[in-house]
């Protein structure tokens, strides 16, 4: 057999890069994690023994996000505060400690092997993994690319639990339009445009920011309760904010997205309250209100130690609000709770503020174990991503103050160094600083090994930690990000397992797994045969009502590939075969 030519080994690399290409673009489509979710729901089931009887659903879901909350977070903050209460601190529990389920997840994103918040936040509420920086998008929305996302956009909790009647409600001490919680209800080439300003002028007309989107689209518009911080992304250019009288709106539009909201309400007949401090919210009564909306900071809320508890919500208070809304409506809710802040803390290097914002996240879940019914209720504690935080010693003794030095210093330069270090960021200093006993003050910021303006995220899993109806058995073992909410969906019955409290609540549990080919319920309500993509319109309608739907069945995108495939390996077949011979 001759030796290939220049040109022939050109034509073979192309087949092999086709190959590649195809099977990625396979691999990567909405319906691969739709696949993989519901294979690892049947190997669950199957694998359970849980009893015939059980209750099989959830009527209402909280999750509860901690942002950039890893591992040695948690078990830093759990040190933390059994030492506040006056412990050595390692025996102590954190409230998700005593959950009887817990997994891990996998975070990295479609084209990312450390996670990005919006990339994570989009397969933790909506299912599929996505590109770094996007949001609500899966695999065909490229970052900055308005037209990209017009057909890549995808349904979240949010979505499924509206489409089944159920209350939502939205509770971040970030911006309500920053990363995590946009997922929930945008849907964006860049996890940056919260406002018309960011958004680049020839995208204006056919992408809208993530402020509009919550105010004018499905399913933003509909979420019952919206409590959070951000309200430059709503206010126009020439409107002074609230508090902070030096600071203006940064929409360029001219609009105020916060009277639109309020008009929006009253044209279609709803009960809606707008506040900005924790006076008003207080005053606000759920019995005699449909819809709360609360922007209580011009950016981010402020960090807890930091926090006016006067003048502004705390996390838990805002939860409670929230529950007093959600638990009104008799079909169930859907709830999700972020502490938004730990990661900003980390990205400073400042490790108390961080561990700090963890308890806020746990006081705001201890409301939550105190006025639901625990036996209808699905709870689902976990992150987004990790930092670069770690906590380490030689032979540290018990109780040793986890925001203070080792007890031995380092065998090579003879410094002390703290017990909690990271691994890039602001800490940075060469030569290396020595700490002093002031690393437990608020304001410290630790010594990092790589000197960077902001900390990194790390890639690590998180935790998942969950309580409620069959929690335990679909919370287990390692899964990708993209599992969690089609567990949450299999077990409240939400998007395509709608029917399956209607068909399958009184059969053997072992029997209720996922259909084989399931429909994906769309914004409109419509089930569709293959998942579909939901495009809405750039301008909402005189009664704001409806949208002007545009679907894309991936099953073609599927076939074309399979062929591209099948075309690739016969040719490149029979050219082995031509040169053999």
């Amino acid at each position: 057999m001759s030796k290939l030519t220049a040109s022939q080994q050109s034509f073979c690399l192309l087949l092999i890069c086709l190959l590649i290409v195809a099977d990625t673009i396979v691999l990567h489509d909405r319906e691969f994690w739709y696949e993989e979710a519901r294979s690892v729901i049947r190997k669950r089931l199957a694998d359970s023994d849980v009893l015939r009887g059980q209750r099989v659903s959830a009527k209402n879901v909280i999750l509860l996000v901690g942002d950039g909350m890893g591992v040695s977070t948690l078990t830093a903050a759990r040190i933390f505060k059994g030492q506040r209460l006056g412990q050595s601190g390692e025996e102590h529990y954190l409230a998700w400690d005593e959950f009887p389920a817990l997994a891990l997840a996998k975070t990295y994103n479609l084209d990312g092997q450390i996670g990005e918040s919006s990339a994570c936040a989009t397969a933790l509420v909506c299912g599929v993994k996505a590109r770094l920086e996007t949001v609500g998008l899966d695999a065909g929305g490229r970052f900055q690319n308005c037209t990209s996302s017009l057909l890549a956009r995808v349904d979240s909790l949010v979505d499924w639990a509206q489409s089944q009647g159920k209350a939502t409600g939205i509770v971040t001490n970030s911006r309500i339009t920053h990363a995590t919680p946009a997922a929930l209800y945008g849907h964006a080439a860049s996890r940056y445009w919260e406002d018309d300003g960011k958004v680049p002028p020839p995208a204006r007309k056919s992408c809208k920011d993530i402020a509009r989107q919550l105010v004018e689209d499905d399913p933003g518009r509909h979420v019952n309760v919206l409590l959070g911080g951000g309200r430059r992304h709503w206010l126009p250019k020439v409107a002074k904010d609230p508090e902070l009288v030096a600071e203006e709106g940064r929409r360029l539009d001219g609009r105020n997205l916060i009277d639109d909201w309020v008009r929006d309400k009253k044209r279609r007949n709803l009960r809606g309250e707008y506040v900005w401090n924790k006076e008003q919210m207080d005053k606000v009564d759920p019995a005699k209100t449909d819809h709360l909306l609360g922007l209580f900071a011009y950016s981010h809320m402020d960090f807890e130690a930091d926090r006016d508890d006067k003048t502004d919500p705390s996390l838990a208070e805002m939860t409670k609000k929230a529950l007093d809304f959600l638990l009104k409506n008799p079909r169930g809710f859907f709830l999700f709770v972020e502490s938004g802040r730990i990661d900003h803390a980390h990205h400073y290097n400042n490790p108390y503020r961080a561990l700090d914002e963890t308890l806020v996240l746990e006081s705001a879940l201890l409301v939550v174990l105190s006025l639901v019914n625990l036996s209808e209720t699905l709870i689902v504690v976990t992150s987004d991503h990790s930092n670069v935080m770690t906590l380490g010693g030689l032979s540290t003794p018990r109780g040793n103050p986890i925001l203070g030095m080792d007890t031995k210093n380092s065998d090579i330069d003879g410094n002390a160094y703290s017990t909690i270090l990271y691994g890039n960021g602001p800490g940075y200093s060469a030569p290396r600083a020595v700490p002093t006993n002031t690393t437990a003050e608020k304001n410290a910021v630790h010594s990092s090994a790589v000197p960077r303006q902001w900390a990194t995220h790390g890639g690590e899993d998180v935790p998942v930690y969950a309580r409620g109806p069959l929690a335990s058995v679909l919370f287990s073992g390692t899964v990708d990000q993209s599992y969690i909410p089609h567990a949450i969906a299999y077990i409240a019955c939400l998007g395509e397992y709608s029917q399956r409290c209607v068909e399958n609540q009184t059969r053997p549990l072992q029997t209720c797994g996922p259909p084989e080919v399931s429909g994906v319920t769309s914004a409109s309500g419509r089930s569709k045969d293959s998942p579909a993509v939901v495009l809405a319109s750039s301008e909402m309608s005189d009664s704001g009502a409806s949208h002007a739907i545009q679907t894309y069945q991936y099953s073609s995108v599927k076939a074309f590939n399979y062929f591209l495939q099948y075309v690739a390996l016969l040719t490149f077949t029979a050219f082995i075969h031509y040169e053999i011979t």
